[in-house]
């Protein structure tokens, strides 16, 4: 079987769900109400993330899970669905699509982070787009 491209990851998975947990997860209490969101929401978020800001995964997990009726976000799947964005818009920028036309993968992780050092394309890009931002918000 092919192996899915991260279009096909992205668009695989339509519909957000908020379930309540039966025990500890993670960060997360028995009895909280998790959600698992989408690739699509994770890169509707980051567009409005502001140029040159970096915001942490825990506080994308906590605005998600407010937005969606949540207590938490689901800790797993938002490094997935982070990773898709960042490989899928990389791609694109790689076919040639504009900084400016991709989602601004670079505002959601952190070079240093532990999701950074999986990427396909290593941790200079954050670095050097999110840098290039903040010198034009100076």
């Amino acid at each position: 079987m092919a192996t899915k491209t991260w279009q096909q990851k992205f668009d695989q998975r339509k519909e957000a769900e908020v379930k309540r947990i039966d025990k500890r997860f993670a960060d997360i209490p028995e009895n909280a109400l998790m959600l698992i969101a989408t690739p699509k929401i994770f890169a509707d978020y980051i567009s409005q993330i502001p140029a040159g800001t970096l915001v942490s995964m825990t506080d994308i997990r906590k605005d998600l899970a407010l937005t969606h009726g949540a207590t938490h976000t689901c800790p797993v799947t938002t490094g997935i669905f982070l990773r898709i964005v960042a490989e899928l818009n990389y791609e694109k920028y790689q076919a040639g699509t504009p900084l400016s036309e991709i989602t601004p993968f670079w505002r959601a992780i952190a070079p240093t982070a532990p999701l950074a050092k999986k990427l396909s394309f290593g941790t200079d890009f954050l670095q050097k787009n999110l840098a290039a931002e903040q010198e034009v918000n100076a």
